[in-house]
């Protein structure tokens, strides 16, 4: 059985240029539309798009249901396929224009690749994702060595993802030439650093407990007075692997490079907790803990607003809604406490 179509393939490259250049899309979403069609064809085995026909969006909803997750083994998850069905039907509802298409394909057809609404509410709900406490994350961070380069690198990394709440695609590609310890300002340029939707951000080190700052200010001057890094070297750089003989390859020390992507940061973090018998928790989860952290400090709306654009976000619900959702149990709590308020005796009398 062929495993593609060359007709199908320059359509969905013209698709690719599409998005890239008229939606504005980056490769790395792109890359996630390319392997919802390819999902597509293979449920279709590899059928022209131009041979499209309903049917074939309601068996792909099947197909999507027997498959299983590469990484789990498990169902794909109700967001999986949701997400999916989404990226197939925006391609589709773009192919309805195209030439050769109008004859075999109308916007009423694009509408089969619609989710079951009950299956969209379950893909949009909110899930309570664990996070540390402040207390259990100043607990892993004392835990950790601060010794050597690497360990020196690894427990001031801990700490400025307290200081900043920053997120790990970012921290990752940040220079020295960011940081202002003076200051306290970390300036998350998007020319440089890779940050959520490219957006250039500045944040101030958040009051937390000093420690983390001596930590990574210390850090910090290390690597200027005793590495010898420069502004354009990387903050958390990897290890510097070379051939020794007779040991073969092996680190010698930090790299002036980062690293390509989080993946590093997030293994670092985990085992930070996982050392102190904690749940493995990740970098981003720390923006849980500092939200958190906000809504208790904070004590009126410009310390909020300012609180949230420090996390990135120029909408204050953005912070509220992702990092501190009501839990069920918290707003039975929240009820259950209010019977003492006095209730419907303290309403105004009418008129």
């Amino acid at each position: 059985m062929a495993r593609f179509v060359e007709e199908n393939e320059r359509i969905k490259h013209e698709y690719a240029t599409y998005l890239r250049h008229a939606k504005g899309q980056d490769n790395t979403s792109i890359d996630k539309v390319q392997a919802a069609i390819r999902r597509f064809e293979e449920s279709t085995k590899f059928k022209p798009f131009k041979k499209f026909h309903r049917q074939q969006a309601m068996d792909f909803k099947a197909y999507l249901d027997r498959q299983k997750s590469a990484a789990t083994g498990k169902p794909l998850g109700a967001s999986t396929v949701d997400a999916t069905l989404r990226l197939v039907k925006g391609f589709f509802h773009w192919l309805v224009s195209r030439p050769g298409f109008k004859r075999v394909l109308t916007y009423p057809d694009v509408e089969y690749f619609n989710n079951t609404r009950k299956d969209g509410r379950v893909a949009h709900e909110q899930r309570e994702i664990p996070y540390p406490s402040v207390q259990q994350a100043a607990h892993a961070f004392q835990a950790m060595p601060f010794e050597t380069a690497f360990q020196m690198r690894d427990k001031a990394l801990f700490a400025f993802f307290m200081l900043t709440g920053a997120r790990d695609g970012a921290v990752a590609s940040l220079k020295l030439k960011h940081v202002n310890i003076g200051l306290g300002h970390v300036f998350q340029d998007a020319r440089e650093v890779n940050t959520k939707a490219a957006k250039t951000i500045h944040c101030q080190f958040l009051p937390v407990d000093p420690a983390y700052r001596d930590c990574f200010a210390a850090y910090v001057t290390y690597l200027r007075e005793v590495a010898m890094f420069g502004p354009e070297d990387a903050l958390f750089p990897k290890a510097d692997v070379q051939a020794v003989k007779g040991k073969g390859f092996t680190n010698v020390g930090l790299s002036r490079k980062g690293f390509s992507n989080a993946a590093k940061l997030n293994t670092i973090i985990k085992g930070a907790f996982a050392a102190v018998q904690m749940p493995q928790f990740t970098p981003h989860a720390f923006r849980k803990t500092l939200t958190e952290l906000g809504d208790v400090l904070c004590q009126n709306w410009t310390q909020r607003k300012a609180w949230s654009l420090n996390l990135g976000h120029e909408n204050e619900a953005t912070t509220v809604n992702s990092y501190l959702p009501m839990t069920t149990q918290g707003q039975l709590d929240t009820i259950r406490n209010m019977a003492g308020q006095g209730g419907p005796s303290k309403l105004p009398e009418r008129a």
